[in-house]
């Protein structure tokens, strides 16, 4: 913050080589943005998907340090029961381990004996992801028709009510040394954060919806974490539905980067723009109701976008975590 402070004095005194490096820190920052208006819709697709007591009292199982046994009814038989049973059946399952213990076969044969609404009530009961909580991601965007040859590998800390993130691009990936500070407590519009390599000295803040804001990506620093996939899932329930698309069109068992899942495959019959993508995959996490993988395909079939969430762990921070004066960071 105090050089922040500093070049703000001087910025008379800054030649015009350090402004045209600072302009593509900007364009380079913005590193992962996101229509607002699209989280309020994810927000009212949420809340129009029908609930009952049973649904609604599945939620506190679900809390990060929930345990739970086995539930009683055999895998084979849950596609028998009815809606609100099959939920519970599966928060009971996840929790306890027993989904992440099942074979391929047994976990394919499960979900395809479901209720079509079961996997949006699951994951609309959540938690889609935790109040406090670090980890690290694997991700690919293809931008202007260019598909990156290295992923980004970053390692993310948030915390919500308030948002604040957190995030470094680690050695292994592209755009290595980077680092992201957002606090909406702070300024609601705006993060902070640096190249890496040389030019980690020239921090700045910057906006979150600028001009350059989509230079490379279509997502904010907001949109970091576990809810805003399946938001986006839940968002486009609506028009699955009117589309006539009630099922998943392929269920498998994939291991991505580490991560074991349930993949479903949802193909739309028009495509972009009426959908986000003509194609996704959505990798389901067999401990907590949330997506860890996601695959997004356009209109030709080309992949335009692919994100691994690796290691996920609730944790707590102190305002340190989120300070760009925290001596463990560059900034």
């Amino acid at each position: 913050m105090h050089r922040g402070r500093q070049r703000c004095q001087n910025r008379k005194l800054v030649p015009a080589s350090v402004r045209i490096r600072r302009l593509f820190a900007t364009i380079a920052l913005m590193a992962v943005a996101m229509p607002a208006s699209a989280q309020e819709v994810a927000s009212m697709a949420m809340a129009a998907l029908p609930t009952s007591a049973a649904t609604s009292a599945a939620g506190p199982a679900l809390s990060a340090g929930a345990t739970t046994t086995p539930p009683k009814t055999p895998a084979a038989q849950v596609g028998k029961l009815p809606l609100d049973a099959q939920v519970r059946w599966l928060s009971h399952a996840a929790l306890s381990g027993m989904l992440a213990s099942m074979s391929d076969q047994a976990l394919v044969a499960l979900f395809k004996s479901l209720d079509p609404l079961a996997l949006p009530r699951y994951l609309k009961n959540g938690p889609i992801g935790y109040p406090s909580y670090e980890f690290t991601m694997v991700r690919r965007e293809r931008i202007h028709g260019m598909w990156p040859g290295q992923a980004d590998h970053m390692l993310v800390r948030v915390t919500r009510n308030p948002l604040r993130v957190y995030a470094k691009w680690l050695p292994d990936g592209a755009h290595a040394g980077q680092e992201i500070l957002y606090d909406e407590t702070a300024r609601s519009d705006e993060m902070y954060g640096h190249l890496g390599g040389l030019l980690k000295v020239i921090a700045l803040w910057t906006s979150l919806n600028g001009s350059l804001a989509r230079s490379q990506s279509r997502h904010s620093i907001r949109d970091l974490g576990t809810e805003y996939i399946t938001q986006q899932f839940l968002a486009e329930g609506k028009k699955f539905a009117e589309a006539g698309i009630t099922h998943a069109s392929n269920i498998e068992v994939k291991t991505m980067d580490g991560a074991r899942v349930v993949a479903f495959t949802y193909e739309t019959p028009s495509g972009q723009p009426e959908f986000y993508a003509k194609k996704e995959v959505l990798g389901l996490d067999l401990r907590r109701p949330y997506f860890r993988t996601a695959e997004s395909f356009d209109n030709d079939g080309k992949i335009f976008e692919s994100i691994v969430f690796q290691n996920i762990a609730p944790k707590t921070f102190d305002d340190a975590t989120f300070s760009p004066r925290n001596p463990a960071y560059n900034f």
